[in-house]
């Protein structure tokens, strides 16, 4: 038996097998089991949820200014918006102007128009590009920034939010945020259940 055929048996019969894995670029919470000390292992499974966090699919919704950026280098939103009062536009420039309940994608089918109900900026208190691990971390935990949540609310919204689960399902054209809704929940979940543990930096 060569060692690529065991290679390939053992990856297909890992998740039979309880083994840890990677999902699109994600850790599962089970890759964190050995970490012995709960508090690392709450710094580490944060770390892991960056990795959604810090994707362009989610940092160009949460600026800490007033304008959204779009495109995996995170470019000014064109044409040029604003936030206005409540997070969805100006008067007259509404978000949902342009952005309606779904995608709609070209008629040429190369790319599209990203949608959801609501469409949306978070709100600037939530806002996270171009901070650190743990400032991002703090913001989740504060309910005077992050609208009141409990830790409990944070896992509903990041597990089950459609705004959220949007990162995943973008449109045609765009990088999808990296694992699933699902692995993120399950991340935050665990995240939370060791401490919501924050990083140092």
């Amino acid at each position: 038996m060569t060692k690529t055929f065991l290679l390939a048996a053992l990856i297909c019969a890992a998740p039979a097998l309880g083994l840890a894995e990677t999902v699109n670029g994600l850790r599962t919470v089970d890759e964190f089991d050995s970490i012995d000390s709960e508090s690392d292992r709450s710094v580490a499974l944060f770390q892991e949820m960056l990795v959604v966090i810090e994707h362009p699919r989610c940092l160009n919704c949460h600026p800490v200014d007033n304008s959204p950026r779009q495109g995996m280098d995170m470019q000014m939103h064109q044409p040029p918006v604003v936030r206005g009062d409540a997070d969805f536009g100006a008067p007259g420039m509404r978000c949902i102007t342009c952005h309606s309940d779904e995608n709609v994608t070209y008629s040429t089918g190369e790319g599209s128009i990203p949608g959801h109900s609501p469409w949306q900026l978070a709100p600037i208190s939530m806002g996270w590009i171009g901070k650190s691990a743990a400032e991002i971390c703090a913001q989740l935990k504060d309910p005077e920034r992050n609208g009141g949540k409990t830790l409990a609310d944070l896992h509903e919204h990041n597990a089950e939010d459609g705004l959220v689960g949007w990162g995943w399902h973008p449109g045609e054209g765009r990088e999808p945020a990296p694992g699933s809704q699902e692995i993120f929940g399950q991340l935050t979940q665990a995240w939370i259940d060791t401490g919501a543990a924050c990083p140092q930096s």
